[in-house]
């Protein structure tokens, strides 16, 4: 396992290596200038020059990035260009802000898929079945920035049961954790209930069933123990999504996190802070897929770690 572990750290380098190098060639393809949005666009030509200058922002685009991966080995993601404030300090601010809405939107998301793809499992064929699947196929089919506005809408404006916008007011996290969860809840409730039929299949249901206990106890500890090993997999990298999922609706919502930090520093260009931002839930991404597995291995002892990695690769 520790091999297995080391491994897959070791592979985290080259991969945010090539995330880091991508992203700063892309961002200044983005159309403005840093310079234009701290000045003003009628500024002095010699301010500008000595602005880029100092921003060192004149120097071609391969010594910047080369001076960029130079310092994020070292641990630091360099200064806003606007506030000239420390990148890392940003994002530590804002990074547990965006956990505590990720955590609470996949709460939300457990909670409401468990119990509706055991039903339907339970109810295959039935109204209830295909309610649950209903469900599922709306929750895929609806973008964030369609549901967050409506659920702002409905629940904030209309029936004033939960704050718009922000983090202070209590309740302020359910409308941006339902908004990121409900396409979760979707996903793991199908995974769930297919699952599920996979199990009650199993001999050893069957025999549970025939040694009279209790349905309650035949469901839960003997089927959905089981059927849970694979939506393990699933949540864990549904979870990683929604580290990056939440930029839209942290937006919507106001919400003092990582996401809506990398929306503003792409509109006022600030380079450093869109690089620092996305290296951070590029991390976080692959973290929480080698937790995953080593949870899944855990869980299953069947697994090996060495042929699960291979087939996740």
């Amino acid at each position: 396992m520790w091999a297995y572990t080391i491994r897959r750290i070791l592979f985290l380098i080259p991969i945010l290596y090539v995330v880091s190098t991508l992203v700063f060639f892309f961002v200044h393809l983005i159309p403005g200038d840093p310079v234009d949005a701290i000045l003003g666009e009628q500024a002095m030509v010699s301010d500008r020059a000595a602005l880029r200058q100092q921003l060192n922002l004149d120097e071609p685009l391969w010594e910047q990035q080369f001076r960029f991966i130079n310092m994020a080995l070292q641990g630091d993601l360099g200064k806003s260009l606007f506030s000239q404030e420390p990148v890392s300090d940003m994002i530590v601010q804002r990074f547990p802000a965006t956990l505590q809405l990720a955590c609470v939107a996949m709460i939300v998301a457990l909670l409401l898929a468990i119990p509706a793809g055991v039903l339907a499992s339970l109810k295959r064929g039935s109204v209830i079945d295909r309610g649950s699947m209903l469900f599922s196929l709306l929750g895929v089919a609806m973008p964030n920035f369609w549901l967050g506005p409506l659920l702002a809408l409905v629940f904030a404006v209309k029936l004033d049961l939960f704050p718009l916008a922000g983090k202070e007011l209590p309740g302020s996290v359910w409308l941006p954790a339902i908004t990121l969860g409900f396409s979760m809840a979707a996903i793991t409730s199908r995974l769930t209930r297919s699952s599920m039929l996979d199990v009650l299949q199993e001999n050893y249901v069957k025999t549970a069933q025939a040694k009279g206990l209790s349905r309650f106890k035949v469901i839960v500890k003997h089927a959905l123990v089981n059927a849970l090993n694979p939506v393990v997999t699933i949540v864990g990298l549904q979870f990683g999504a929604l580290m990056a999922g939440a930029i839209v609706t942290e937006k919507i919502f106001s919400w003092p996190g990582v996401g809506s930090l990398l929306l503003t520093a792409i509109e006022r260009r600030d380079y450093p802070v869109v690089q620092g931002c996305i290296l951070v839930i590029a991390a976080s991404y692959v973290v929480v897929n080698l937790m995953t597995d080593l949870l899944y291995a855990r869980l299953d002892p069947r697994v090996s770690l060495e042929n699960h990695g291979k087939a996740t690769a």
